[in-house]
């Protein structure tokens, strides 16, 4: 089967643990601190703050804002649930606004229809979905006309850029997700990124149980803490993170280019945003079906995300209707598109997903086993 993920895990990842390990520094530290001087270069911004995963660092970077009790947050339905619960977890109430049919990211159209309805919006959190940037320049200009703080949760964008510029350096603050999944990973973790010291002054002090100085504590925080371990790993793994997005835009190249006369949907790439593909994902109106005969011929797939966040349970008491991102979790496949995959892997998804278009799962096909080509 070919795996929907692969995280590469190699020397130089072993190496930075052991070395960690034999320092006895197993905690945060200097590892963790040049992890942060590395990983804020690396996204051009002047901070960075290491947490223990995407979710805390959101949360963090929500308490560094000051946006809690009170608050709401437009943000987007369709993305992993941890985005609207980092802001409920910040005492604050997750507002969402439709996405873009092309991109599936935060519509700004949307938003700003949210900002003139209500007067209790103190930010706005964009996500940059299967590691596509959304709109920043348009949301960039609505935070500034509303005086509202923008947030990226690029937890799916190592890398990304939006006009050139790398995502975690296009808002306020902007929180990253290093899960074994992830276009790079440190095992488990996160990092907020930003310009602003005094925010991230304020977020550190959070993620260290509001410490100042000793064990001088001048707020109520929580331990949101980075490993030396985790750290090690994130700063082996950072070092190959241009690699391997370099490879994934050559397999999502390839993937577009083959699939061109099937009668799925492939991602598009708007002028301006260069995605890292985090997710290869297509839209089929016979998702289901396809997803199993994907899996009958040894190609793993799954879908990112079935249920909107306004339609889960957790969120029973949100009362919107949101077409496009319903429609998009109806339609929503991602294919293998990792820097593992071999040519061979390659053409074995492009030819599974073409003999599905003439298979008798699909109503009115005419079966064949034969790939049709251009």
């Amino acid at each position: 089967m070919i795996p929907l993920a692969n995280p590469d895990i190699g020397a130089a990842e072993r190496d930075g643990v052991l070395d960690v390990l034999d320092s006895g520094q197993l905690a945060d530290g200097e590892e963790v601190r040049a992890f942060e001087r590395e990983f804020a270069r690396y996204c051009g911004t002047d901070n960075a703050v290491a947490t223990t995963n995407g979710t805390t660092a959101l949360h963090a970077a929500f308490e560094a804002l000051d946006v809690g009790e009170g608050d709401a947050v437009v943000t987007t339905p369709f993305s992993f649930i941890a985005s609207a619960n980092a802001v409920v977890h910040a005492g604050a109430e997750p507002v969402f606004a439709d996405v873009e049919p092309t991109t599936l990211t935060l519509d700004p159209d949307r938003v700003a229809e949210v900002l003139d309805e209500r007067d209790d919006v103190a930010a706005i959190l964009a996500v940059h979905i299967y590691g596509m940037p959304a709109g920043m320049d348009r949301l960039r200009a609505l935070a500034d006309e509303h005086d509202v703080a923008l947030v990226e949760d690029a937890a799916q964008a190592h890398g990304a850029t939006y006009e050139g510029e790398p995502v975690g350096s296009l808002a306020d603050a902007a929180c990253f997700s290093f899960y074994p999944t992830k276009n790079m990973t440190s095992g488990e973790g996160g990092m907020i990124t930003t310009d602003d010291e005094a925010l991230a002054e304020r977020a550190a002090r959070f993620c260290d149980h509001g410490r100042t100085v000793d064990y001088r504590h001048g707020d109520v925080g929580h331990n949101f803490r980075m490993t030396s371990l985790c750290a090690a790993i994130g700063r082996a793994q950072l070092g190959k993170l241009p690699e391997y997005n370099l490879a994934r835009r050559g397999n999502a190249a390839y993937l577009t280019e083959q699939l061109a006369d099937t009668s799925v949907e492939t991602p598009a790439e708007p002028d301006g945003r260069t995605p890292v593909y985090h997710q290869y994902t297509v839209r089929s109106d016979h998702r289901d079906l396809l997803e199993s005969h994907l899996a009958d011929h040894g190609v793993s797939s799954a879908v990112y995300y079935p249920v909107p966040i306004h339609e889960q349970p957790a969120y029973s008491d949100v009362e919107v209707s949101l077409p496009v991102a319903e429609r998009a979790a109806e339609r929503v496949l991602s294919l293998p598109v990792h820097p593992a995959l071999s040519v061979a892997d390659l053409e074995t998804v492009a030819d599974a997903v073409a003999q599905f278009e003439h298979s008798e799962r699909v109503p009115g096909a005419v079966a064949t086993e034969e790939r049709v080509d251009s």
